[in-house]
């Protein structure tokens, strides 16, 4: 059949025309772009993913970049802190020259003393200046603010880490489990009964003492604690009883330092004398068949927010994925003789903000985030309430080498254990910023950067265009264009034949 009117074929021509059109427009559109994606309607399944894939992408890219930057805080700190540390050993160095009074006069002497006034100066101008883009990092800004700590149970404390979890403080319970005790042996007698040569050794180091008859029990513990410094043992006098209810009148040999590295040892070296040292038991009684040579301390064993904390004497530590705190006990709080077991000690307080906190995840929640503290390391901060500060080693100081009145040797003594605790807290903050730098940054910066790669990968295969396939189907429907432009014109001509009827 021949109509005019309608031209059905050249309607089929058009619209497969404009398909190929729109396929090579397409095909054209993702080739110059290099998207696959350009618009929902291309994929709108795919689209939703791919927008997913580049948030996701660019907050593991900026995560990258934030520990990288929290890498280089640590470098810098780390950097200051080395030079801390170089200027502490120089002056552990002139305070062990300033002790050998033998060989060096006083103006030497106060002149070392000069020399560590100034190097004090130094380590609190460190402290207060050394910065990154304006952040201060060691002048205790970066460290946690603590409330109610209880100065008669905990001395000292140190909060490493604390993750908030979005609460405004975080609580700490310390619970006192076992407590923390000196070592102890008991020497019956108040009189020396007959001569006898006597080594009392401690974790300080050894001596020697020739007991002669009729040396009271006095002279016995002044000889003993004429030496406590080189031993690390001391004498005190013990009455008690027996478990016969007799009377025990003696000396009691303990260790000058609580826990299980502590020790008392008491041997007989000469003499025939009957000569005997007891143990003391668990709750701090003698028993005549209790005898032993050698004791030794107990660290204390204590529960921070639950978690069993590691003790050492009256420190303790504890990390956990909620908490990293060190403390270091009272003697009144957490020692032997203040220890109740029906009603075991416990003291809390609190932590209300402060620290450091690194944002090294995509997203924020406390899971992609690591806390850390950095400590002041001004003169006044290094040391402790036992020695004494670093502080105090200026002149004028309690522990300066040059004091009126004071023991040279003493000075010395007191000042060279405050710079080796100084030297620890100083080489312990190092470590824990490289452990922190190592296990922490660098890590998820390598994990950061593998998960980088999977994402975009994942995302390209997406969004990208395959040139491959794109160019084998740009020449299809170039191809098809052309043929349907032809298909287009014949269809139109086709109409024509029917002008061979009328003539």
């Amino acid at each position: 059949m021949s109509r005019i009117n309608t031209n059905v074929a050249s309607m089929i021509a058009q619209n497969n025309l404009a398909r190929s059109n729109n396929d090579m427009a397409v095909s054209l559109q993702r080739l110059s772009t290099g998207l696959a994606i350009n618009r929902g309607a291309d994929d709108p399944a795919g689209l939703i993913v791919s927008e997913r894939l580049r948030s996701e992408i660019r907050g593991v890219g900026q995560a990258i970049d934030n520990a990288e930057r929290a890498s280089n805080v640590i470098a810098t700190a780390e950097g200051a802190l080395d030079e801390i540390s170089r200027l502490l050993i120089d002056m552990q160095a002139l305070v062990v020259e300033a002790a050998n009074t033998g060989a060096f006069s006083k103006d030497e002497v106060a002149a070392n003393q000069l020399q560590i006034d100034s190097a004090i100066d130094s380590i609190t101008r460190i402290s207060n200046t050394t910065s990154f883009a304006g952040l201060k990092l060691l002048n205790g800004s970066l460290d946690y603010i603590l409330s109610d700590v209880q100065s008669s149970d905990i001395s000292d404390v140190a909060v490493r880490a604390a993750n908030f979890a979005g609460a405004p403080e975080v609580p700490v319970t310390v619970d006192v489990v076992e407590p923390a005790a000196r070592a102890g042996l008991y020497i019956d007698g108040t009189t020396v009964s007959e001569d006898v040569t006597i080594e009392v050794q401690g974790r300080e180091g050894v001596e020697v003492f020739n007991l002669k008859a009729g040396m009271t029990r006095q002279q016995v513990m002044d000889a003993i604690n004429a030496v406590r410094d080189a031993t690390g043992v001391a004498a005190e006098a013990h009455d008690d009883t027996w478990p016969d209810t007799s009377p025990a009148e003696g000396i009691r040999l303990y260790s000058t330092e609580f826990g299980s590295e502590a020790f008392v040892s008491v041997q007989r070296r000469s003499g025939d004398a009957d000569f005997t040292t007891y143990a003391f038991d668990d709750n701090q009684q003698l028993d005549p068949d209790n005898t032993a040579v050698r004791a030794r301390g107990q660290d204390v064993l204590a529960l921070v927010n639950g978690h069993l904390a590691l003790g050492n004497g009256l420190d303790i530590s504890m990390h956990s994925t909620m908490l990293g705190v060190d403390m270091t006990l009272q003697e009144g709080f957490a020692g032997l003789e203040a220890f109740d077991p029906s009603d075991p000690p416990a003291t809390n307080f609190r932590i209300t903000g402060g620290g450091a906190k690194y944002q090294i995840g995509q997203s924020v929640n406390v899971q992609q985030q690591a806390s850390f503290s950095i400590q002041s390391v001004a003169a006044s901060r290094l040391g402790d309430s036992r020695r004494g500060f670093l502080s105090s080693i200026r002149t004028g100081g309690d522990n300066a080498l040059v004091k009126s009145g004071a023991d040279a040797d003493e000075q010395a003594a007191k000042a060279s254990a405050i710079l080796e605790k100084a030297v620890d807290q100083i080489s312990v903050m190092r470590g824990r910023l490289g452990a922190f730098e190592r296990n922490t940054l660098d890590t998820t910066i390598r994990s950061q950067q593998i998960a980088l790669e999977n994402l975009t990968s994942a995302e390209s295969n997406i969004r990208d265009t395959d040139f491959a396939a794109e160019t084998s189907q740009l020449t299809r429907s170039q191809i098809l264009v052309n043929a349907g432009t032809s298909t287009l014109a014949m269809a139109n001509s086709s109409a024509q034949s029917v002008l061979s009827l009328l003539s």
